[in-house]
C-alpha cells in the first residue's frame, strides 16, 4: 500500500520519420519509421543502392533520386500510400 506507482504517458505520438525520394521537383515518401535511427539506416541503404546503379542510370538518362529524412505525421499520408522500393523509380513508380 505504501508503494508509489508511476504512470508513463503511453499515448502514441502522431509524428514519425519519413524517408523521402526526390527526383527533380517531384517528392515521394519512400517509407515511414517510428524512430529516427531506423529512418537514417534506411536512407543510407537506399543511397547505397542508387550509388551502385549510378552508371546504369546515367547511361539510360534516368533521373537519380536523392533520399533524405524528415519528421512526418501519419495523418498527412495519402490514403492509397504504399512504401516505395529502393529502385522503384526504374519502373516509373517515383
Amino acid at each position: 500500500m505504501g508503494k508509489v506507482v508511476v504512470f508513463r504517458n503511453t499515448a502514441r505520438r502522431d509524428e514519425s520519420w519519413a524517408v523521402e525520394a526526390r527526383t527533380g521537383r517531384e517528392t515521394r515518401i519512400a517509407s515511414i519509421y517510428a524512430t529516427r535511427a531506423a529512418a537514417e539506416a534506411d536512407c543510407v541503404w537506399r543511397n547505397q543502392q542508387v550509388a551502385a546503379y549510378r552508371a546504369f542510370l546515367e547511361r539510360n538518362a534516368v533521373a537519380v533520386p536523392q533520399y533524405s529524412i524528415r519528421p512526418y505525421r501519419r495523418a498527412d499520408l495519402p490514403r492509397a500510400w504504399r512504401p516505395l522500393p529502393a529502385l522503384g523509380f526504374l519502373h516509373g513508380q517515383c
